[in-house]
């Protein structure tokens, strides 16, 4: 049963983490536990804005690096990076009340499942960020981008979604597996603009940095489709239309997204993906989760995903401190990995 207040234990407080955790800390009891290099300048709280004007900033929440705050949790949102989820559920296990609802807030489609296996008995939910978050400075966190929150449908959800509602857009989906895959599909961008060393902005202005995620999409939807997935589309662009809108020339890409988008693109010119991120950190990124599930996706159907694997390559190489890649030369990699 929930208290009059709710505990929520964001476990992996990150740039997502710390966003969504501290905005519901408005109204609920929240620990955030994550590296000391990320929370300790939160000490005199967190600045959250966003790009439809929030400024507020926030204080009251704990923080801490010991998985203990798990304690005594009524809610855990997981948000750990991919290869930490064993970790997260060794230590949800250790320490998280039984009763706990944990929901994945991370990237990726496996981990809900890496989460129930590692936790029997448990009521573990799927759930999806569609928005970017940025760290402006030590103690200030934006909201880049727009959208809400989707969470798989489950009367577990149900005590939450007052709170959550009170802070975020909540969608409630029966098909989360087609929203995982769909925000994937969305996500192969993450790459790309990991690999163009430049904002998202910036990377999207650019006709071959796009076409480039066009290759990405276009090679993933028919592997999705394939394994009987329907992607439910993440952003305002239907998935299906993504690598011909894309692939427009510069001026007729910016025509259609200032339509699309009521005359306005969401996307701030400080936004930039979380694998940039990973990579400016020197940290290892989560292209093993993305690309990587799409080549995994192609292997279980007995065929091959060169592009995804072209482009796991090469964020390799930027993990070992290879460049930037101009958009030119990107995409002329992955049309000569497609062509095999």
């Amino acid at each position: 049963m929930v208290s009059e207040q709710a505990k929520v234990a964001v476990f992996g407080a990150g740039m997502i983490g710390i966003y969504v955790g501290g905005l519901l800390a408005r109204d609920a009891d929240v620990a955030l536990i994550g590296r000391p290099s990320m929370l300790d300048a939160l000490a005199d709280g967190v600045r959250l804005t966003d790009v439809d004007g929030l400024d507020e900033t926030i204080s009251g929440f704990t923080r801490t690096a010991d998985p203990a705050a798990l304690a005594g949790a009524d809610l855990v949102l997981v948000t750990v990076k991919s290869m930490q989820t064993a970790d997260a559920a060794a230590a949800i296990a250790a320490h998280a009340p039984p009763g706990a609802l944990i929901i994945s807030l991370q990237n990726g489609v496996s981990n809900p499942d890496v989460l129930r296996a590692a936790l029997p008995g448990r009521t573990v939910l799927a759930g999806m960020v569609p928005f970017n978050v940025a760290q402006r400075g030590p103690a200030h966190f934006h909201r880049g981008t727009g959208g809400g929150l989707v969470v798989e449908d489950s009367p577990a959800l149900a005590p939450f979604e007052p709170l959550i509602g009170r802070s975020f857009p909540l969608t409630k989906s029966s098909n989360i597996v087609g929203v995982q895959w769909g925000k994937l599909l969305v996500n192969l961008n993450n790459a790309v603009n990991a690999l163009s060393g430049v904002s998202l902005a910036e990377q999207l202005r650019q006709r071959d940095y796009r076409r480039s995620w066009a290759l990405s999409v276009a090679e993933g939807l028919k592997l999705v489709e394939a394994a009987g997935i329907t992607p439910v589309d993440a952003i305002a662009m239907p998935l299906k239309l993504m690598p011909q809108i894309m692939s427009l020339p510069d001026a007729l890409y910016g025509y259609v997204m200032a339509a699309a988008g009521g005359g306005k693109v969401r996307v701030d010119p400080h936004a930039r993906s979380s694998m940039a991120d990973d990579l400016a950190r020197g940290r290892p990124t989560e292209v093993d989760y993305l690309q990587g599930e799409v080549v995994r996706l192609a292997q279980r159907l007995g065929r091959k995903a060169p592009v995804s694997a072209r482009m796991v390559q090469l964020v390799k190489a930027a993990e070992q401190g290879a460049p930037p890649i101009p958009a030119k030369a990107l995409y002329a990699e992955l049309k000569a990995a497609k062509r095999g």
